[in-house]
This record gives structure tokens, C-alpha cells and sequence, in this order.
């Protein structure tokens, strides 16, 4: 371990602040987890994240050893959408895991990305190298990788700034009424089922925000829809949708019981990805075309 101190200069409002600011290197999740592990002291004083830091005062960060990757790499077909010495885009099939968790260490996209590209950021720690941002396993779609610390940060930033735009496409069931609008909600974990997700109270869970747009409506009881992400949390579209009341068609959890379609996962697909270059600030956007089961579907149905 190695350790870090700073004098702060000025007063923050929060320590985590202070830390995210002067720390090179590190996301404010990784701050996070820093302070949750005891790392952090104030004056040779434990620190909490929300304590106030005032001028003069020493700021210590015990950083842990860096791990080795523990996760394999493995020659698994990947479809990159675009690549350079700093991101990598991907666009993930339906039923691949982003990264290792629950016992699952093979078979992931990280699995896919040690095999495949020359470097990954290490930021996110040994079982997700690269990882910046995650869509479910059931999901396809586009996600961003980043190559080097640098562009792990900038890209984060970017997320947490809003200014990384994530498109959907998904299939609800039911004909939405309205052409369109905003859910505001809190997400966190439904109190009665511990695996899912759900709208909760302020106090248990984070803001979530999602624009939708009503693009096409079927006679066969169904609405093509665009979902624009503000925020990004767990299962945040899917969960939305429910909330609506027209939950995506083949959702295993938050769907309804009875599919009318064979499918191996919900028909949500993560379409168009915008962000701006981390070494050049270049406007970068990409689109993903719908994977063939979903335009199967879509093929059986008459629009209104």
C-alpha cells in the first residue's frame, strides 16, 4: 500500500469532493469505495465522505496494492464497432455478460476484451477492466470501453455530467396513450424481492430520469419505443417501463407471465451511443442496428 496526503487549500462542503479532486487516477466510485474501506483520514482522524474538509487540514488516502486481473481472457467472438488507442465500442449481443459477479468468471465480454484488444483501464479493479459503463446480460446494444486510465476518467466524467448520450429501442407491451415524456422516479431494491429492482421512496433509492418517445403502435397490441437515458441506474429502462405500464415484451422479470413470442431475453437494444472523444474531444456517434430476433418480431406485426 502506499499513501497519499494533501493540505487542503480552501474548505469543501465534503471530504469525498476534496478526494475526487485531488486524487489522480480515481472515479468518485472509486473514492467511494476508498472511504467505505477505512482508507481515508482527516487530521489522523477516520473520514466519512459527507464530513466538510477546511483549509489547512491534512487529507491521508491509503491506496491498496493494485491487483492482477484475476479474469481470463478468452477467444470469444466480439463484434468492434470501432476501435483506436483509447476506446473501444462494442456492440454486445443479446445473453452476454458485461463482466464477472455471482460465480460467473468465463464467458463475459471482459472475458472477450483481454483476448481481443492490447489494453484495458484498470480503474474498475480486476473483474472489470475497461468497464465504464454495463447494459444487462439480456440486453444488446452499444457500450464504450475505455483503453487507459485517462479515458476511463474522462468517460465517466462524461456519464456523470450527462453529456454521454445512450439511446434505446424497446418493444412494450400494450398501446402507450401518450407520444411521448419523462419518467422521474427513485430506483432501488424492491423491498419484497431482493433480486429485482423497483420504484422506491427518496430515502431507499437513487434519481432516475428516461425520456421516451412512442415511434410506431401495433394492431397486435404492442409500441415500438425510444428510451434516452439522464441517469443510469440498474435495470433503470426496464423498471420504467413497468412503471408506465407497459413493461418490455420478453422481460423475464418485470414482464408480464404469459410471451407471445419464443424469446431468450427482453426486446430492449441499446442503439446509439454519443460521447466525446477523451484525447481529442471529437464528437463520436455510433449505431447499432437491431439484432435479427428483434426485427422478427417486428416483421410479424401491423403498424396502426
Amino acid at each position: 500500500m502506499k499513501e497519499e496526503l494533501f493540505t487542503a487549500r480552501e474548505s469543501y462542503a465534503r471530504a469525498d469532493v476534496f478526494l475526487s479532486e485531488n486524487l489522480n487516477g480515481y472515479t468518485r466510485s472509486a473514492v467511494k469505495k476508498l472511504f467505505a474501506g477505512g482508507y481515508v483520514s482527516i487530521n489522523g482522524k477516520a473520514a466519512k465522505p459527507s464530513q466538510a474538509v477546511s483549509s489547512g487540514d491534512v487529507v491521508k488516502a491509503t491506496l491498496p496494492d493494485a491487483e492482477e486481473y484475476s479474469a481470463k481472457p478468452e477467444n470469444i467472438p466480439l463484434d468492434i464497432v470501432y476501435e483506436d488507442g483509447d476506446v473501444a465500442v462494442i456492440n454486445k449481443p443479446q445473453g452476454m455478460t458485461v463482466h464477472a459477479g455471482n460465480g460467473n468468471t468465463e464467458g463475459t465480454l471482459v472475458n472477450a476484451l483481454l483476448y481481443k484488444l492490447d489494453s484495458l483501464s484498470g480503474i474498475n479493479g480486476v473483474l472489470r477492466p475497461g468497464i465504464v459503463h454495463r447494459i444487462d446480460k439480456d440486453t444488446s446494444g452499444l457500450l464504450v470501453v475505455a483503453k487507459n486510465d485517462k479515458a476511463h476518467l474522462s468517460l465517466s466524467k462524461q456519464i456523470e455530467e450527462k453529456t454521454c448520450r445512450r439511446t434505446y429501442l424497446a418493444l412494450l407491451e400494450g398501446v402507450v396513450k401518450k407520444d411521448g415524456g419523462t419518467v422521474t422516479t427513485y430506483i432501488g431494491r424492491d423491498p419484497t424481492d431482493r433480486i429485482k429492482m423497483a420504484v422506491v421512496s427518496p430515502e431507499k433509492g437513487k434519481l432516475a430520469i428516461t425520456d421516451y418517445t412512442v415511434l410506431k403502435r401495433y394492431k397486435e397490441n404492442f409500441t415500438l419505443c425510444r428510451f434516452d437515458l439522464h441517469t443510469g441506474r440498474t435495470h433503470q429502462i426496464r423498471v420504467h417501463a413497468k412503471h408506465l405500464g407497459y413493461p418490455v415484451v420478453g422481460d423475464p422479470v418485470y414482464g408480464i407471465k404469459k410471451q407471445r413470442f419464443s424469446l431468450n431475453g427482453q426486446l430492449l437494444h441499446a442503439w446509439r451511443l454519443q460521447f466525446a472523444h477523451p484525447a481529442t474531444g471529437e464528437e463520436m456517434c455510433f449505431e447499432a442496428p437491431l439484432p435479427d430476433y428483434f426485427k422478427s418480431v417486428l416483421s410479424k406485426l401491423k403498424e396502426i
